[in-house]
């Protein structure tokens, strides 16, 4: 367990959070700080772009589909996106594809910053091969928005429908001419009963602005949207859903050689960011409800997939063991259904822990040649709701056995800082080798993906904690047989 020191450390660097660069080794700075007077050359410009927002969890889904166009005549490689300072720090799992080629995998991303006095930043894509003039190609842009929502009214009675409200420009930000765009708002249902409309002049169809089919809104066309341009919209939509956040989560994983075990322990700062009770909360009102299952803002269940095999899993809080769980073994899947202590509504927070086992040969292998070891387990693992979960910061740390070295790691998963250390545990003698990850604004959305290490690991080093074991056990022993034949008398014996 860790010291109370090191819990408040953790929590206290919530407030510094930014950003995250899809650089996997580096620390969340921006690798170029320009003044306010900057702007991005216009070698670039938007000849298409469609862009989705997807509000069916607790937490906007935005996806650009844009097709860029080489205007300058020199080849470019630098492809400017900005966000408003107040935002970027929300703003998680950014990443950039090639439309027509996801399978080559994420373009290089890094942030742009600019000082204090600025309102706007950018995060700066690096396409891998440049473009020729009037070249052109389609760029997929995809990004989580955490704490975007904000409940309206802010206060509701405990059985009352929820409605939250999403506000961001119907001209999508950009650094660069717009010949055509449109955005679309993909609702959870078709109850929205506000939004903001605007005038058919703006609509490039001149047709009513939004226009509506079943549960989505589309914004647009707009044609030639200058760089930088922004309007203003807001909806307020109706999710009866809890809007479920972690502040932090602290995940560890420990590699057991000698076991063949690999022990995983999850601890959880959660609170919900929907609406709050209006009145006191009533048990009699809950528990006749609770036969019929209506929707509800409030937390009242998590469901946590695990892989085939895993064993022993416990589930507790601050008071102690939580008895209100539910584990299901599977070939396929196995599942951990947990019942918090009591129901989580708006404005609530619960703090809680979960561990389970698994067997060590299912996620690693020992290389053919050499004393090499190559670990695959999931970065994030946690609750599966149809909600959703954001997460503002996960720490993840792996502890080898004692001895390993020459440690690795490879992620898709975008990491702002990665230290390697030694975490002294029972019976060690230098400590295990422990592999620390951090990363921020993550969402459920990266269940999927793994974290992959590789370390060596000498046979020699298998038998250090024996070797030290036995000696010990020796050194007791010779220790109390010395003291043991020692004469402790008073006095001097007497000689017949």
């Amino acid at each position: 367990m860790r010291s109370l020191t090191s819990v408040i450390s953790c929590l206290a660097a919530l407030s510094s959070y930014a950003a995250a660069e899809l650089n996997l080794s580096q620390p969340l700075l921006s690798k170029q700080v320009l003044s306010t007077t900057f702007t991005p050359p216009q070698v670039f410009k938007n000849a298409n772009l469609v862009r989705t927002t997807n509000l069916d969890k607790g937490f906007p889904r935005e996806t650009i589909n844009v097709i860029i166009e080489n205007i300058d005549a020199k080849p470019q490689s630098e492809y400017y996106l900005p966000f408003e300072s107040s935002l970027i720090s929300r703003v998680g799992g950014f990443e950039v594809k090639d439309k027509k080629a996801p399978e080559k995998g994420p373009f290089n991303v890094e942030v742009v910053g600019f000082d204090t006095s600025s309102p706007t930043e950018f995060y700066l894509i690096h396409l891998p091969t440049a473009l020729a003039p009037k070249e052109q190609q389609t760029l997929s842009i995809s990004y989580s928005v955490l704490s975007a929502l904000t409940p309206v009214p802010a206060q509701i009675a405990q059985s009352d429908k929820q409605y939250v409200q999403f506000t961001f420009s119907a001209y999508t930000p950009s650094a660069y001419l717009t010949e055509k765009q449109k955005s679309k708002v993909k609702f959870p249902n078709a109850d929205v009963p506000d939004y903001t409309t605007l005038p058919a002049e703006v609509n490039a169809d001149k047709k009513a602005d939004p226009q509506k089919q079943g549960s989505t809104f589309s914004y647009g066309p707009y044609n030639n949207i200058p760089a930088g341009a922004e309007q203003l919209v807001s909806v307020r939509y109706e999710f009866t859903k809890p809007i479920t956040h972690a502040s932090l989560l602290e995940r560890d994983v420990e590699v057991s050689h000698w076991g063949g075990n690999l022990a995983t322990e999850e601890r959880y700062w959660l609170s919900n960011q929907g609406a709050s009770l209006k009145n006191h909360f009533s048990r009699v009102e809950w528990q006749k409800t609770s036969y019929m299952n209506p929707p509800t803002s409030a937390l009242k269940q998590l469901n946590l997939p695990l892989a085939p095999g895993a064993l022993d899993p416990y589930f507790t809080d601050d008071i102690g063991n939580v008895s209100t769980s539910r584990f299901r073994p599977g070939v396929r899947e196995s599942s951990l259904e947990l019942k918090p202590r009591y129901p989580i509504f708006g404005g609530w927070k619960y703090t809680f822990r979960v561990g389970w086992d698994s067997n060590l040969s299912d996620h690693l292998r020992k290389l053919s040649t050499g004393e090499s070891y190559v670990l695959k387990v999931p970065f994030l693992e946690g609750p599966r709701n149809p909600e959703g979960i954001q997460y503002a910061r996960v720490t993840l740390r792996v502890v080898l056995p004692e001895g390993a070295k020459n440690v690795k790691y490879s992620t898709s998963v975008p990491i702002i800082d990665s230290q390697t250390s030694l975490h002294q545990t029972f019976m060690d003698t230098i400590g295990r080798t422990s592999l620390t990850l951090t990363a921020i604004n993550l969402s459920d959305d990266f269940r999927d993906r793994d974290l992959i290490v590789t370390y060596d690991y000498p046979w020699t080093a298998g038998f250090r904690k024996p070797i030290v074991f036995t000696l010990g056990t020796f050194a007791v022993f010779a220790t109390w047989w010395v003291v043991g034949s020692l004469d402790n008398s008073i006095g001097k014996k007497k000689t017949v």
